[in-house]
């Protein structure tokens, strides 16, 4: 393996940043960053690989994150429940009016959060410039038809979720999303983490790339006629390629980069998205998150087992938008909740470990144990 790593590892961790060195092996022209903290304090911080063609990965290199956002836009929600302007129970037509439509009117905003709304896809094709504009996209979500009522049945809700989330969240506390996220996280934490970047952050965020494995599996997703509306789910119609970038496109779009995706789009360093994980158990830069009664209640199970559209297991778990030990992910202990990113994004919590975890990186793989090879080797840490 001649792939150079940077950065630092304390004593007794070694074995989780040779996990990390093992990942690159036969994945020429990968970039990725690794980031542990214990009780506060950064146990492994590490770097590697390319971040674009001829580009060195960099301590400061930040990376789309894909879902691993719908984790931050559950802290959130968890915090104005904590602060009352919130409640799981709420119905969301008490915060969103305009959403009762097509048999919506019944939902709560802890259907929206654990996948079980009913609109993992729309009904109508979006295109990308619809896909740039937060309002027009909630327009649509308001009038789209569910696919089955909501509260009974879970199906993963790829992309929709963070307009369905982020549009309560907005109504609640009267802000953008992403300016509550910078108000409420990212600012109190000092750390490098948006949803919609600011221009002058451009140049340090890396290249996504499609691994062989994910190009696979999104052909076969495409060319299924039986995952219609999974495939839909993905690219929304078409406003996003199947495998959520190609060169220059989906999220390797700069236009994409610096609108509100709320279910997909943030863009983080690993040592950001660590740092905003270890502050929801545990004092982390001077603040903590949230607080354990709300975690509790938020980490409780929603959604498991076999979702509506028919799809191979191990299937994951959700509580209140985060998502749970399950055999779909395995944490370090049972207790641990997170979420992760499309193409081998992890990043979590653990309660009891004090632990923030966050491993990204630019090549995007399907079903790879890249991530979980790292989880292992930090369990055997501890």
């Amino acid at each position: 393996m001649n792939t150079r790593i940077d950065g630092a590892v304390e004593a007794g961790f070694g074995g989780v940043a040779d996990a990390f060195a093992r990942a690159f092996d036969g994945r020429k022209g990968m970039g990725a960053a690794l980031s542990v903290l214990v009780d506060g304090k950064t146990i492994v911080d590490v770097w590697a690989g390319e971040a674009g063609p001829g580009a060195a990965w960099k301590a400061d290199t930040a990376s789309v994150i894909f879902s691993c956002t719908k984790g931050l836009m559950a802290i959130l929600v968890a915090q104005c429940v904590e602060q009352g302007s919130i409640g799981y129970d709420d119905l969301v037509v008490d915060h969103w009016p305009e959403f009762a439509h097509n048999g919506k009117e019944s939902t709560r905003v802890r259907h929206l959060l654990a996948h079980r709304a009913g609109v993992p896809a729309l009904r109508r094709p979006l295109s990308r410039a619809q896909l740039l504009d937060f309002a027009q996209v909630v327009a649509e979500v308001e009038q789209s038809e569910p696919f089955w009522a909501p509260g009974t049945a879970y199906a993963y809700h790829p992309i929709t979720h963070g307009w369905l989330v982020g549009e309560v969240l907005r109504r609640a506390t009267g802000l953008s999303v992403r300016e509550l996220f910078d108000r409420a996280i990212s600012s109190p934490l000092g750390v490098d983490a948006w949803i919609g970047i600011p221009p002058a952050v451009e140049e340090r965020v890396a290249t996504m790339s499609i691994g062989a494995t994910l190009a696979d599996a999104t052909a076969r997703l495409v060319e299924d006629p039986q995952n219609h509306w999974p495939a839909q789910a993905m690219t929304l119609g078409g406003a996003l390629p199947a495998a959520l970038v190609g060169p220059g496109s989906g999220f390797n779009d700069p236009a994409l980069h610096r609108a509100i995706i709320p279910g997909a789009g943030g863009i983080a360093t690993a040592r950001a998205l660590a740092t905003v994980w270890s502050a929801t158990v545990t004092p982390t830069n001077g603040h903590r998150l949230i607080g354990e009664d709300v975690r509790m209640e938020a980490t409780s199970v929603q959604s498991a087992g076999e979702p509506f559209f028919t799809a191979p297991g191990p299937w994951p778990a959700w509580g209140m938008g985060f998502q749970l030990d399950s055999g779909a992910r395995r944490y370090v202990t049972p207790q641990g909740f997170g979420h992760d990113g499309a193409g081998g994004q992890v990043a979590f919590a653990e309660p009891e470990a004090k632990i923030g975890f966050a491993f990204l990186t630019n090549m995007m793989e399907a079903g790879d144990d890249r991530g979980t090879a790292i989880v292992d080797a930090l369990r055997n840490a501890l």
